[in-house]
């Protein structure tokens, strides 16, 4: 069985406090978009253990013995969720330490085949606390993270298309948390905001992401990358998305986003550059 691993976008990211343990209270509205790992699947028989492949681009950044599909099989069993072995193959387009979810989605996208059914929220909690906090994002192609243990579907999917830029910058999500000095108040958001395109996209363009400004200042080429990209017409705005390294412009269509790439490419020639849509 072949299984598509879709990376995540945070179109929005708010961190509102510190919590006991260590982890971050969020709000956040992202999407899931047709950039994907590809995992292999089958099981194994008359052996009692995983055989775990990860193979691609960005697979020396990951170790084969210790990520998040080895966590994810571990805990599955000892939780008695499942009871056999498996062998499984990663193939890695999506890039590591860049903001996109690459980990987390793997894991989800493992959990949701191997039970096939809906997660209760007593297991999903578990997966959460100790595999990845950000687990949940998996649920929907298009979502509102309310704090750290609620995600909402948005109802009425949006055609969103993106010009995606990785500056081959590898960002430790937990050095980017500590960085952080300044948090945000809590947004109430309602139905209203998401009722159309014209007012999803209103109210993302005077949001922001809070982590942003710490890797900037860390990495000051992200924020002219960021400049340059909203300053090329059909651009709503550029933002980076996660705790980086990845930026994004959301471009009125997707021959935008295209002209973009060619005009981005030109300046920064050495960063990766992908134009991408939600699924």
């Amino acid at each position: 069985m072949i299984l598509k691993s879709f990376a995540k976008i945070n179109l929005s990211l708010l961190v509102n406090k510190k919590l006991i343990g260590g982890l971050h209270d969020l709000q956040s509205i992202y999407c899931l978009i047709n950039l994907f790992d590809k995992i292999s699947i089958k099981k194994i028989k008359n052996k009692k253990k995983d055989k775990i492949l990860i193979k691609g681009p960005y697979s020396k950044y990951v170790s084969q013995s210790n990520n998040s599909i080895t966590k994810t099989l571990d805990l599955m069993r000892k939780s008695k969720l499942i009871s056999n072995f498996y062998s499984i193959t990663i193939d890695k387009k999506i890039p590591v330490f860049a903001g996109l979810g690459g980990g987390s989605s793997n894991a989800a996208t493992v959990i949701k085949f191997l039970i096939k059914k809906n997660l209760r929220k007593k297991i999903l909690n578990l997966f959460t606390k100790q595999i990845s906090s950000d687990l949940n994002l998996f649920l929907y192609d298009q979502g509102y993270l309310k704090n750290l243990h609620k995600v909402y579907k948005i109802k009425k999917k949006y055609n969103l298309n993106f010009l995606l830029i990785y500056p081959n910058i590898k960002s430790s999500t937990k050095k980017v948390y500590s960085s952080l000095k300044k948090y945000s108040k809590k947004k109430v958001l309602s139905s209203k905001h998401f009722k159309s395109k014209s007012k999803i996209i209103d109210h993302l363009i005077n949001s922001k992401n809070d982590l942003q400004l710490v890797v900037e200042k860390k990495h000051p080429i992200i924020r002219e990358l960021l400049i340059d990209i909203r300053k090329i017409k059909g651009c709503y705005f550029s933002r980076m998305t996660g705790s980086g390294s990845t930026c994004y412009g959301l471009f009125t269509n997707e021959n935008s986003s295209k002209v973009a790439l060619k005009k981005i490419k030109k300046k920064y020639p050495k960063f990766s550059f992908l134009t991408v849509k939600t699924i």
